[in-house]
């Protein structure tokens, strides 16, 4: 039976990177480019795939887990040396192997698939995913004969001048007969100016042996972008950017301004959601149908449900049900869960509390490590003190409660339902139902205490 297979090359460190982390574990729209190249080869419905490690090989199994099998490259000796780790995984398959390196990250599974038929259809023993670069440099370079057909593959390094002109490069991306493949690795030489063991160089191996090599030239160069560095980072995170934006524009999404919008690759959004400029949407965040998410939002982690209202705030880690609202300049802290139509104001800060149907907290307030229940009115100022120097305390507050301007709720605390809290309180006791608490001083006035004042300004 012929399987399909897959070998993802992620063993470099990424020198030119200048980081402590793993060139394949840099992120392009919240996703490692290593992970983003699994996820395109997964849409394939591969029979195995292996991932090479080495730098970071403990880093890169923790990122993409047991989606993948592993083969370790301890030594880094060339991609053909790579390639040669994943033997004692694949060496008995009868099949094809496609081979794609981890810090590519702009690739399609279309592509792949384009790739896989295209060399069936030649019946080739190999095949080359070309394409035309304008600049050529710093990639192998595809000769042909004047029929056309492959003859090799030079890397650049190893180019003569006149091979250095050619502007059709190598993807480093191939399809092999899986068991040519190999055969024909442990015939490769290092006798080259890197002193390494080139997978292109099994190309070569195989037309000597009158098996056909083909190269399929795909229609997008940005595509085949490999990222090395900083800049070519920074490119493919644009390229991806666009590339997520425009798909769901397509699906539906209103993008106020595209170019101003950053939205990570795990992010999903309804249909008839309206976002406007400077909105960032990150990690695995859920926006629902006929939401507004304001200008210079950010949502990290977090779902909102349909009609959703967002106006220029951040949000990690929490929920807001159907037509609640929020902001401006409100935070929601992890673990927060606002309820149906609630509404939180201005400068609202909600960390750890569960928030229920329509509850109004309308502006300058904290609200931490509570329960809310529902219809509660929560004055200007409030604030709920939830920390005693060691430990966090809950505070819950009944249905249609009403919790005056600044005061303070000292957890651990019950306010039951339908009770009252004045307004200017220190609340440190329970309220049962119905009842009304007032905790200040009555106010006491001095006479012409102005007048004793050492510096009193101008009559």
């Amino acid at each position: 039976m012929n399987t399909r297979n897959t070998i993802i090359l992620a063993a470099g460190k990424g020198t030119r990177m200048k980081s402590k982390l793993y060139k394949v574990l840099h992120q392009v729209c919240g996703k490692a480019m290593v992970d983003h190249v699994l996820t395109q080869v997964e849409k394939t419905q591969m029979d195995q795939i292996v991932t090479v490690v080495g730098y970071g090989a403990d880093d890169v199994k923790a990122t993409l887990g047991d989606r993948t099998a592993y083969a370790l490259q301890a030594k880094q000796m060339g991609t053909g040396h790579a390639v040669l780790q994943a033997e004692p995984l694949l060496k008995d398959e009868a099949g094809t192997t496609l081979i794609v390196s981890g810090d590519t990250p702009l690739f399609t599974a279309q592509t792949f698939e384009d790739l896989f038929a295209y060399h069936e259809a030649k019946h080739a023993a190999a095949t080359v995913l070309t394409s035309v670069a304008p600049d050529p440099t710093g990639y192998g370079r595809i000769v042909r004969n004047n029929i056309g057909i492959v003859e090799k593959i030079v890397e650049q390094k190893d180019a003569s001048s006149e091979e250095q002109e050619i502007h059709e490069i190598n993807t480093g991306v191939y399809v092999f007969d899986n068991q040519k493949l190999f055969a024909a690795l442990h015939q490769t030489s290092n006798d080259n100016a890197q002193g390494e063991y080139y997978l292109t160089d099994v190309i070569e191996i195989l037309k000597q042996q009158g098996d056909i090599v083909a190269a399929y030239q795909m229609a997008d160069f940005d595509e085949s972008m490999g990222v090395n560095d900083r800049v070519a980072l920074a490119n493919a995170t644009k390229i991806m950017r666009n590339r997520i934006n425009r798909q769901h524009m397509r699906d539906g999404v209103t993008l106020i301004d595209p170019d101003t919008t950053y939205i990570d690759a795990g992010v999903k959004i309804g249909s008839d959601t309206i976002i406007e400029g400077g909105v960032v949407l990150k990690g695995s965040t859920v926006i629902g149908e006929d939401c507004y998410i304001g200008a210079h939002s950010e949502i990290r982690n977090s779902t909102l449900a349909d009609h959703v209202t967002v106006t220029s705030s951040l949000l990690e880690d929490s929920t807001m049900a159907s037509g609640s609202d929020i902001g401006p300049n409100s935070h929601l802290r992890p673990e927060s869960h606002i309820g149906p139509k609630v509404h939180l104001g201005n400068f609202v800060e909600v960390k750890k509390a569960t928030i229920g149907e329509g509850t109004k907290v309308g502006h300058l307030t904290y609200v931490g490590n509570a329960k809310l229940g529902k219809h509660i009115n929560i004055g200007c100022g409030v604030i709920f003190v939830n920390y005693d120097g060691q430990h966090k305390h809950e505070t819950v507050v009944g249905d249609d409660a009403f919790i005056g301007s600044n005061s303070n709720l000292i957890a651990p605390l019950n306010v039951a339902d339908h009770s009252f809290v004045a307004a200017g309180s220190t609340i440190t006791d329970d309220l049962k139902q119905y009842d009304m608490a007032i905790a200040r001083q009555r106010q006491t006035n001095k006479p012409n205490y102005y007048q004793k004042l050492p510096y009193r300004g101008e009559d």
